[in-house]
This record gives C-alpha cells, structure tokens and sequence, in this order.
C-alpha cells in the first residue's frame, strides 16, 4: 500500500470497532486518493462491511479517525478526545459520501425517476426541473433512459441496482462506496452493474468497493486492501496481490475464490 499521506481524500487512522465484546475492526489504516478505486478483499466476518459503513458513519466507531476531505466523519475534535456531532452536521457530511448497498433499498411506490430526485429536492432543494433533467441524464448514463416511469417491482435486480447507482450519483458525492453491490444479483445481471462502475472508475471517481468479484478487482482497482480478522493481512496493486500474494492467508482465500 502506498505511504499514508496528509492529502488524501480519505484517511482512516487506526479505527477500531466493538459489537459487545467482539471487536471487529482493529485499529485499521489505510489511505484513499482522489480518483483512486480501493477495493477491499476478505472472508465473510473480516469487517470489510463494517469498515465501509464506518466511512459514513452509519456504524459509530470506537477508536480512531476517519476523514474525508480533511473532515473528521461524524465527530467533532474537543482537544484529545472526538464528540459525536448532531445528526443534521452528519446528514450534512454523508451529502458527499454516495452509497450503495447489497439491496437496492429503492423506494417501491416511486418510479425509477422519482427515486433519483428525490435527494436532491428534498436535501438539496432544488429546483424541480433541474432534479429531473439531471436523473433523466443518469439513467441515461447508467443505461436505463427507456425506464425512468417503471417501479422497482418493474425492473430486474440489476436495473434496480443501476437505479440505486444514479441515485447515489445524484447528489454528487467526493466519494462512492459499494457494499458488495452485485452480490444479491443472479450472475447474468452481475456484468451490467459492474459495467457502470468501470464506467465511473475510468472517469475518475474515488471509489471504496467491498467485493468478491476478482476479475473486477484485477481490472480496475488501484489498490486492493486484503482483511481479515478486522486487520488488513496485506495491501498492494492488483496485479502484486492478486498474481503474487504475500500472506497465506491471501493465498488461502483467494484460491477458494479464483
């Protein structure tokens, strides 16, 4: 992994995490930069998730820092220790961190139009007739110009997916994280998702991806961090890690996954 840097996009300093007694993060570090695709590698339980979710900060953290654009996430400093901030500078902060999960979370009695300006109108205000050009110009990006009136029920997994990534892109975030975005899909549908994220990531979006699509990972990541245990076992370029890997534990895992 290359060093840690004071201008990276986003910095995440030994950040540890508890569920109870389990601790599930254990003091994670690691940089991201700007235009740079970070894909996280691991076992079910290593804490991928849960370090993704910790970036906009829909998990609390226990131990730490996470920031994005020289921000502190979901903390204000007060001398050596972090307070929490109000839920409104949170919403506030995750305005620019777009998010995508393993279910499209779409809203079912909106259409797939409805579902992208929904943000920007009701977080962002604006103006209607902006909102809805610009959704009709994603679902155009994202290759669904022909479904903006279709409900989610209407649509395959992977459209409903490609709608869940306008959406996020709606609001035009500094960053994209994708919790195993094509893991609940059929393997048909997998590829039309992970087109547009190639799409992205050749236009220069800072992207945190949790996936265990190797091919993906080997063709358009930057850096692929290895978990496991809540620690990062080993970090590297794809073609060192995936060719080359150092650990046997990185070994291990991905040859039952190759």
């Amino acid at each position: 992994m290359a060093e840690l840097s004071e201008t990276a996009l986003v910095q995440i300093r030994g950040v540890r995490k508890h569920f109870g007694d389990l601790e599930v993060l254990k003091g994670i570090t690691m940089d991201v930069h700007e235009g740079q695709v970070t894909v996280l590698l691991g076992p079910s339980g290593s804490g991928k998730s849960t370090l993704l979710r910790c970036v906009n900060h829909l998990e609390t953290i226990d131990g730490g820092r996470i920031m994005v654009d020289g921000d502190v996430i979901g903390y204000r400093p007060e001398g050596q220790h972090l307070r929490e901030m109000h839920p409104k500078e949170i919403a506030r902060q995750r305005r620019s961190i777009g998010m995508v999960f393993q279910r499209f979370n779409l809203f079912p009695h909106k259409t797939a139009l409805e579902n992208i300006v929904e943000a920007p109108l009701i977080v962002s205000k604006k103006n209607r007739a902006d909102a809805v050009a610009e959704a009709r110009r994603l679902l155009e990006r994202v290759g669904l110009a022909a479904w903006a009136d279709h409900y989610p029920s209407q649509l395959s997994g992977g459209q409903q997916q490609r709608v869940a990534i306008a959406r996020a892109l709606a609001m035009k975030p500094k960053l994209m994280l994708f919790d195993e975005p094509t893991s609940a899909l059929d393997p048909e549908l997998v590829g039309e998702v992970l087109d547009v994220m190639k799409e992205l990531a050749m236009e220069g979006m800072t992207m945190i991806v949790v996936t265990h699509e190797i091919g993906f990972a080997r063709e358009v990541a930057d850096q692929i961090v290895f978990m496991d245990g809540g620690v990062v076992v080993e970090a590297g370029d794809p073609a060192s890690l995936v060719d080359n890997p150092q650990h046997a534990r990185t070994r291990g895992f991905l040859q039952s996954v190759l």
